[in-house]
């Protein structure tokens, strides 16, 4: 077919220089964490404000033209990465937190023992002379190929025309912000958890005691249950021992009424007795001591008794 044209659109990598890392010294290290941590207000997730502050930070340690602030942020970044990973490993795995130099330093940056450790640091947006990041570009080749007519021997004709460069920064400081944003809130989640943690351990142990103390107590209501009832039981013999001390000192107050009476019977026998004495003479003595003796022998009896039931 005549004037049969085709287009072909094909992106390259362009390669970008290698980008080095600056390699910084333990001291320079120390002094990067502490001014991170103390310096935290300044990554408030807002648009550019995390480039803004590690540029801060960067120029405050002399390092703007070592490293990037995408640099800096990465590093912050791992070395979080490789302190969580150590201080939290997966169940099974077994780790030695001492194998890392930093260790110590990202746990007092973790619980808050290096704030105020470091000068704090004023973030001005700035475009100043700060080391550019290397970014890899893309370039779109745009292939015009003509088959009407051969160019070489067997071949088609091809154009090769050059769009331009389009430069494609790889993450925007919007993107960064919001991963800051994402990894402050995170953060704060994470101590929020770790607070309700430690709160939970408080109230399991309160729990824990006052489950002993109750089990204490229902022991003593047991035993205060168990001397009730001795002491109910105690009260009811108690009670039917003074039932029956009731009836026999009620059989004692009849006998005694009962003696009264029989000496009430007996002195008016005397009395007769000894009238008729008086009026029959010496005759009869004889007959009336008799009756005399068996009055002195019931009444030393009714004596005897009276005692007894006094004494009972």
């Amino acid at each position: 077919m005549d004037n049969d044209h085709a287009y072909t659109t094909t992106t390259y990598d362009k390669v970008s220089p290698v980008e080095f890392t600056y390699k910084m010294s333990a001291q320079e290290v120390e002094d990067f964490v502490k001014l991170r941590v103390s310096n935290n207000y300044l990554f408030s997730g807002r648009r550019n404000t995390s480039m803004w502050a590690w540029r801060a930070i960067l120029k405050h340690m002399g390092l703007q033209h070592k490293m990037s602030h995408c640099q800096a942020s990465k590093k912050w970044e791992n070395m979080k990465k490789r302190y969580k990973d150590l201080k939290h490993p997966p169940d099974g795995v077994k780790v030695f937190p001492e194998s890392w130099p930093h260790f110590k330093l990202m746990d007092d940056a973790t619980e808050g023992r290096l704030e105020g450790n470091a000068p704090i640091l004023k973030a001005v947006p700035t475009n100043g002379d700060f080391l550019p990041n290397s970014r890899a570009k893309k370039r779109k080749v745009s292939m015009f190929i003509n088959s009407a007519g051969p160019l070489l021997e067997g071949g088609p004709e091809i154009e090769v025309s050059l769009n331009g460069d389009e430069d494609e920064e790889e993450g925007s400081e919007e993107m960064v912000g919001a991963m800051q944003e994402m990894e402050n809130k995170r953060d704060m989640m994470e101590s929020e958890r770790q607070v309700l943690d430690r709160e939970k351990q408080v109230m399991e142990r309160e729990r824990l005691v006052l489950l002993r103390e109750r089990a204490v107590l229902d022991r003593e209501v047991a035993a205060l249950d168990r001397d009730r009832a001795s002491l109910e039981r105690e009260r009811a013999t108690i009670e039917r021992e003074k039932a029956v001390l009731q009836r026999e000192r009620a059989a004692l107050e009849r006998d005694r009424d009962a003696v009264s009476r029989e000496r009430l019977a007996l002195e008016r026998e005397r009395a007769r007795q000894e009238r008729m004495s008086a009026a029959r003479g010496g005759a009869e003595e004889a007959t009336e001591e008799n009756h005399v003796d068996v009055t002195d022998r019931k009444e030393r009896f009714l004596n005897l008794f009276e005692k007894l039931i006094e004494n009972f």
